[in-house]
């Protein structure tokens, strides 16, 4: 096809809005009546609700919302002096009832100085709760956490340690 050869409709006239009533669009130029979309420069950003809260911000705040985040579970250095093992692991952790499980997030926190030389392995721990066990004469080392297997586990804790 050609250039000369397309068909092309002659031009609308253009649409001249808000000038007067006579001109087609009326006064308020379809723009309904005051109101922030009314003036000129009206533009709100996505999701705005009109001074009221979003709909995206109150839907963690509405009923049955459930959020999906693991819980950060927190362990300190003075519980670790009741622990009667010199090597420290989620497991063992949970054995003595400080996590509610070996498989969550664990955190250990300074809280009182650690009394033995022990031998730390847990997934973070803070910077003072790291020096306080290396003042000791022990050891802190990063690990991943434990993660659950694709198959439903019927073990406890306890029996997985047994096997390892």
């Amino acid at each position: 096809m050609k250039f000369n050869e397309l068909s092309i409709k002659p031009h609308r006239r253009i649409k001249r809005v808000g000038r007067g009533i006579a001109a087609g669009q009326g006064k308020t130029a379809g723009r309904g009546t005051k109101g922030q979309n009314a003036r000129a420069g009206s533009s709100k950003k996505p999701g705005f609700a009109g001074g009221q809260n979003p709909l995206m911000q109150q839907l963690p705040k509405l009923p049955g919302f459930k959020s999906h985040r693991p819980v950060v579970e927190n362990v300190y250095t003075d519980q670790l002096n009741r622990l009667k093992v010199n090597t420290i692991t989620a497991l063992e952790l949970a054995e003595a009832g400080y996590l509610s499980s070996a498989y969550v997030k664990v955190k250990l926190l300074y809280r009182g100085d650690v009394d033995n030389k022990l031998s730390i392995s847990l997934p973070s721990a803070s910077a003072k709760a790291v020096e306080a066990i290396q003042s000791s004469g022990g050891s802190f080392v990063k690990v991943e956490r434990i993660g659950r297997s694709s198959k439903k586990i019927t073990t406890s804790p306890k029996k997985l340690k047994a096997k390892a």
